[in-house]
């Protein structure tokens, strides 16, 4: 079968291996279609923890289930599933286990015609979306679900704030936020994504390039209950001026690394809160795919490609235009 490889550091190989077996307790998914996520380049890049070479990358699955280990399990052949990429996070749902890893580093990922996968990590795919919305939401939708609620404590009627407009994670903050009853804002450094929010109803859109841009959030908005944030860096200190009292930053990220000073003292008077969150537990997987049907929400897919393509769209996943993730169809 045909898999993407991570062949040696900075190098990926889109090549022939061996076709996984089903061993006990595991099924065997035929991919349809696979996600991209930041997290992948990364992996490429060398700068992720527990890096193998050889290994399958990509975390973000949809596909059918062609067979099962287990006679128990039969069930599920046939079955059109969404796959968790979470594996050992363990009986805490307030934070992950230290063998807690995710799917497509170290183990072999969804980048391939076949997966070979633990049973209890198969989900049925929403019934609303295809496999190719369906493949989108793993890695990014669950970040996005457990910063918001579990973390953020998002309520109906809340201001939030949503960092970065237009990537994998920020665009599920901003559709689940919106699904949830809060009045959404975002920022980006693109007019174009800037757009795109307002078109699909934001209450409001601002380049964080432009200097009067938090100044200006001030004061026409009167301060957010919620922020969601990937990059870190001095902007949080924008962030914190720009919180209500008892106002709370949730960061996901840090891609702009960490912040040369911290407004302390606004933070203690203000009462407020500076939480880190990443991933979610197995739980959360499950409700947010419950949320995400519900509310009947719709990924957004910048692109959709052939999976010849995959190599060659790595350096795609910055693009400054994009909206939404990449997915292939397999």
């Amino acid at each position: 079968m045909k898999a993407l490889v991570l062949k040696d550091a900075g190098q990926i190989e889109l090549r022939e291996v061996p076709k996984p077996e089903v061993t006990a307790g595991k099924a065997l998914v035929r991919i349809k279609a696979a996600g991209l996520n930041r997290r992948d380049d990364w992996i490429r890049e060398g700068k992720y923890p527990n890096i193998k070479f050889g290994v399958t990358m990509g975390s973000d699955g949809a596909g059918i289930v062609e067979s099962v280990g287990d006679e128990k399990d039969q069930p599920w052949v046939g079955q059109e599933v969404v796959i968790n990429p979470n594996i050992d996070w363990g009986p805490d749902l307030e934070v992950q286990s230290p063998r807690y890893t995710i799917l497509g580093m170290p183990v072999d990922g969804t980048f391939a015609e076949y997966v070979c996968v633990p049973v209890d990590r198969l989900h049925h795919k929403p019934f609303h979306l295809d496999f190719l919305q369906a493949a989108s939401l793993p890695l990014g939708g669950l970040t996005a679900f457990r910063a918001l609620f579990r973390r953020g404590e998002l309520r109906a009627g809340q201001n939030v704030l949503i960092s970065g407009f237009g990537g994998g994670v920020a665009q599920f903050a901003f559709l689940f936020a919106q699904a949830a009853g809060a009045n959404v804002y975002v920022t980006s450094g693109s007019d174009e994504k800037l757009d795109k929010a307002l078109k699909l109803g934001a209450k409001g859109a601002y380049n964080y390039k432009k200097q009067a841009t938090f100044t200006d959030l001030w004061k026409t908005k009167g301060g957010f209950d919620l922020v969601i944030d990937s990059a870190g860096g001095d902007q949080i200190n924008n962030f914190i001026k720009v919180l209500k009292p008892r106002g709370k930053i949730v960061f996901y990220g840090a891609t702009n690394g960490l912040p040369s000073k911290l407004d302390l003292y606004r933070m203690f008077w203000n009462q407020l809160s500076l939480l880190g969150s990443t991933m979610g537990s197995d739980h959360e997987f499950s409700e947010m795919l419950k949320f995400v049907s519900k509310h009947q929400i719709r990924p957004l897919v910048d692109s959709i490609r052939p999976f010849s393509r995959i190599a060659e769209s790595f350096p795609d996943i910055t693009r400054p235009n994009k909206v939404g993730k990449i997915v292939f169809q397999v």
